[in-house]
Parts: C-alpha cells; sequence; structure tokens
C-alpha cells in the first residue's frame, strides 16, 4: 500500500485551498466520535488519453444517502460536488487519481448527540496505485478469515458509509497482516461471509458468480453493482446469496471488488490455495478495465470526463 502522495490543492467547504492548509481543529467532533462519512472513487486516464471519473455521480449519491442517515448536514448538491471534484482533479493536473470525499461535524460543539454542529466537506486526490499491493491485481493475495466479526446490522449499519464502522475493518486487516496474509475476511454474527475490510467479495462455483446479499451486513458496493452488471450482460450467471466460511475453501475463483481494490484475485483463504487458474475472474477483470478506460461503447454514461 504506497502513502499519500501530496499534490497543490484540497478542495474545502466549497473552495481549493493548498494541500497544507486543509487542516481542521483537534476538538473537531467527528475526531472524537467517529460521525464521519466518506467515500471513495478512482479517476482514470482513458484510451484517448482524456480523464474520466468511475461512476461519479453515484458515488455522491451514496454519500448524499449516508449524510441522510447519519443526520449529518451536506449543505452542497450531488451536481455541485460533482463538479468540485472534477475541477480539483483539473487543477492538480493529475491523470489517474483516487479521490476522498469525507463529510464530518466540526469543531464547537462536544457530546454525543451533536446535530447542531457545523458540518465540513472535504474532497482530496491524489495518484494512489495497486491498493492491495504491487502484483496483486495479476497474482492475487492471500487472505484469511478475521477472528473479528463484522458489526451487526442494527448496531452500525453498513449501508452508512462511515468512519466509525472502519475501527472494525482496521483491527480484521492489522490481525491478518500480522498473521502474514494480505487481507482478512470477515463474517456476521451468524456465520456468513460479508466482506473484506474495505471490498466486496464474489466466489465463482459451476462456473456462476456468488456475492452476499446486503441484507448478510455488507456494504452495497458501486463496483459490486458493476461486476454484477457487466457479468450478466457476458452471459454469466449472477447469483445473491449468502456464503459460509467453507464455501470460500472450495470455490473455483474468488476476488474482491471496490474502488480501491478494483478487482483483485484470491489466492488463498486460510492457508487453503484456490485454483491457479482464475478464467472468469481474469476476463472480468480485463472488461471492468476496458471499461473505465473507455474503451466500450457500453455504459459510457458510468465516465464522468473532465470539462
Amino acid at each position: 500500500m504506497s502513502d499519500i502522495q501530496a499534490v497543490k490543492y484540497i478542495w474545502k467547504n466549497g473552495e481549493l485551498v493548498n494541500w497544507e492548509d486543509a487542516t481542521t481543529h483537534v476538538l473537531t467532533h467527528s475526531l472524537h466520535y467517529g460521525d464521519a462519512i466518506f467515500e471513495g472513487l478512482r479517476a482514470y486516464k482513458t484510451a484517448d488519453g482524456k480523464t474520466a471519473i468511475f461512476r461519479l455521480k453515484e458515488h455522491f449519491e451514496r454519500f448524499k444517502k449516508s449524510a441522510h442517515m447519519l443526520e449529518i448536514d451536506l449543505p452542497y448538491t450531488v451536481e455541485e460536488l460533482c463538479e468540485a471534484t472534477k475541477e480539483l482533479i483539473d487543477k492538480n493536473g493529475l491523470k489517474s487519481a483516487y479521490i476522498r470525499p469525507i463529510l464530518y461535524r466540526g469543531y464547537g460543539v462536544m457530546g454525543i448527540d451533536a446535530r447542531t454542529c457545523k458540518s465540513d466537506v472535504v474532497i482530496a486526490a491524489w495518484s494512489w496505485d495497486a491498493y492491495l499491493g504491487d502484483g496483486a491485481l495479476e497474482k492475487g493475495i492471500d487472505t484469511m478469515v478475521s477472528s473479528f466479526r463484522q458489526r451487526a446490522v442494527n448496531a452500525m449499519p453498513p449501508a452508512i458509509k462511515s468512519s466509525g464502522n472502519y475501527l472494525n475493518s482496521g483491527l480484521a486487516k492489522m490481525e491478518a497482516v500480522r498473521n502474514g496474509y494480505g487481507e482478512a475476511i470477515m463474517l456476521n454474527e451468524d456465520g456468513k461471509v460479508t466482506e473484506g475490510t474495505g471490498e466486496n467479495i464474489f466466489i465463482v462455483r459451476d462456473g456462476a458468480l456468488i456475492t452476499p446479499p446486503t441484507s448478510d451486513g455488507l456494504l452495497e458496493g458501486i463496483t459490486r453493482d458493476s461486476i454484477i452488471t457487466i457479468a450478466r450482460e457476458m452471459g454469466i450467471e449472477v447469483r445473491i446469496e449468502s456464503l459460509l466460511r467453507t464455501d470460500l475453501y472450495i470455490a473455483e475463483e474468488a476476488f474482491f471488488s471496490g474502488s480501491a481494490a478494483e478487482l483483485t484475485p484470491i489466492a488463498s483463504v486460510d492457508g487453503r490455495a484456490l485454483p491457479k487458474e482464475k478464467p472468469l475472474t481474469k476476463r472480468l477483470q480485463k472488461e471492468f478495465f476496458k471499461l473505465v478506460q473507455g474503451e466500450l461503447e457500453s455504459h459510457k454514461d458510468w465516465l464522468s470526463y473532465l470539462n
């Protein structure tokens, strides 16, 4: 995982500010209580040399929904945030980028109920290569099923992409890395597979693509939705059904999906190697990258080009 690479500007509360000036107070409410919401999305250099952001509007629509569910005031429209993101990438001269919008309750009020607290909105973007490490997209990564369970849907709702939810993920990720694995897979309290620490999960069984339902306690991923859509268009059977950890052990193929992880194959689970040949994963991966790089005629509406 590469470090953050500083660029010139960050967008904060309606204006571009210098990277080093995008600061906040140590008594910022969300720093203490984790009640911030965020998104992760990518911009790609397309085949014609232009820059396009993948499913920009859909990410900010989910951002808006998360803010509504967490009762944080979002003082900008989806359209304004989309335009701000385009401007930010253009002004920073980025051809490809990872993009991180965040909305948080700011300084001025302390206490658990801080709905009167003023909110801050920030969008940052920087160059970021393969999230799960060099070679992961080609070779896949080794994974373990974490001893930490996924937070319950009525305790920390996974539909809200909140900072607080990822404390759970952080514990699982550190456990996996400490034990020599590249990523963790999390189960819910009923023992059903949910997702990775920051990615959705798919397996292949009997030639069909299977991913767990959101009701099992996972984020409704935008990349997940994209993979389901393009797989069905390619004639691949897709099923949304619950999975147990033993389903992972005997999968013909498995992979993670997400804006950061993109489409990363899984090489093993709990020391049990999956087949080295991953034909369906490779087909989907190839189609996905052709799509985000503007090489397909389908789903052109998923790409937002810079002005």
